[in-house]
């Protein structure tokens, strides 16, 4: 790649580059640059938006860079406070261990085991004694931690901030210092910790990383944040066949967010992609390609050949019609409940009745049954209806102005 291509992948999909000057001069010097990206291990399982950062993560990697992959096991032991409206509960230390165990295994899927580094900040902060920390605390300032928009939210309402929870911005940003980063990468809700590692960095005598954050993906439902407790996540360690239905179950709008962030298609064929929908393909066939790809990622080629033949037999089977006209329906932002959609798409008199096929097993949504009277389906998706087996209709969920 020439430069500007190498400085446009870089920039693919971000929502910051923090600044775009010094990464340009940086990648210019034409070094690998040491590129990092933290993960608290958390969860034991990663799901399709944990792997924005690694694709980004792979992207510096493929161009030369040296690409290190730091599990937070002892901030993990602090509890990361963002976007948290209420003090998060610390893991322990065997939680850690099992969960950063998991990751290790997870994250190579997507990353070349041999040009990736993986680390643990326990190595560098376990160390650090009382006067160390109270050290690293005097570079910053109580007036800053303020200006952090969950910090300042939760002051105003009188929620209790604990202490330990402004060491955790410290030790990520400490965390730059020890492994001299000349680029770190995170989720735009980890921007201040961010910045907060290249304000130590200069306190520390060295040049300020680069910051740049990746949006948080929208997970099936297009509307929340990808999390496994909303249960509108793909988790990457999920079967094949229901990894291949439930990315083809995301809407048509969506779908280009995910070639954005997660596809490793060039960005020409993606605009291909898109022209070509303009053009009149059936964006569900570019959905088939998209999907396949993401489970041949973490399943291999033979299991999402598989997938795809099950999933277009279940839609064939089904025989749902192929010009069937989209419904666009405006939603309020708590949603609509499934019998109401029901209603209001004409497949059922009344919600009374829609209840009742719901029990009866005969309805369905993007080709799978559903039993949950109580679902709610929110604004920004775009599903297809079944009612019995002759009964069709596709709506567009698009939010109440």
């Amino acid at each position: 790649m020439n430069f500007d291509d190498q400085i446009a992948e870089l920039e693919r999909g971000a929502q910051e580059v923090l600044l775009k000057a010094d990464l340009a001069r940086k990648v210019a010097r034409g070094k690998p640059l040491k590129v990092k990206a933290g993960f608290d291990p958390t969860a034991p399982d990663l799901h399709l938006g944990h792997t924005v950062l690694l694709n980004k993560m792979r992207q510096f990697q493929q161009l030369g860079h040296e690409v290190i992959f730091l599990i937070g096991d002892f901030t993990g032991l602090i509890g990361d406070p963002s976007g948290r409206n209420q003090t998060r509960p610390a893991l322990t230390p065997e939680e850690v261990q099992a969960n950063a165990r998991t990751y290790e295994r997870q994250v190579f899927k997507i990353l070349d085991p041999e040009r990736t580094r993986v680390d643990f900040n326990s190595r560098w902060l376990s160390p650090m004694n009382a006067a160390d920390f109270v050290r690293l605390a005097a570079h910053y300032t109580v007036a800053r931690m303020l200006e952090r928009d969950d910090f300042a939210k939760r002051y105003k309402s009188g929620q209790p901030i604990a202490i330990h929870e402004f060491l955790y911005p410290l030790a990520q940003g400490y965390d730059s210092v020890a492994l001299q980063a000349d680029v770190e990468l995170g989720g735009t809700d980890q921007k201040f910790n961010l910045l907060v590692g290249r304000q130590l960095q200069t306190a520390y005598g060295q040049e300020p990383q680069v910051v740049i954050t990746m949006p948080l993906l929208e997970g099936t439902d297009g509307v929340n944040k990808m999390s496994k407790s909303l249960g509108n996540y793909i988790g990457i360690a999920e079967p094949p066949v229901d990894m291949f239905g439930k990315v083809m179950s995301i809407s048509d709008e969506l779908m280009w967010r995910y070639f954005e962030l997660l596809s490793f298609r060039p960005l020409a064929q993606i605009a291909g992609l898109r022209r070509a929908a303009e053009a009149g393909r059936n964006p569900r066939d570019i959905k088939l390609e998209l999907a396949k790809e993401l489970t041949a990622r973490f399943h291999g080629a033979a299991e999402a050949e598989r997938a795809e033949r099950e999933f277009l037999a279940r839609v064939s089977d089904r025989a749902v019609p192929a010009d069937l006209p989209p419904q666009a329906l405006p939603v309020d932002a708590g949603g609509i409940r499934l019998p109401s959609l029901l209603k209001a798409a004409g497949l059922a008199a009344s919600t009374s009745e829609a209840t009742r096929k719901i029990g009866e097993g005969a309805v369905r949504i993007d080709g799978e049954r559903v039993s949950d009277r109580g679902l709610v389906l929110h604004a920004g998706a775009d599903h297809v209806l079944q009612v019995g087996s002759r009964r069709f209709a596709r709506v567009k969920l698009e939010p109440e102005s």
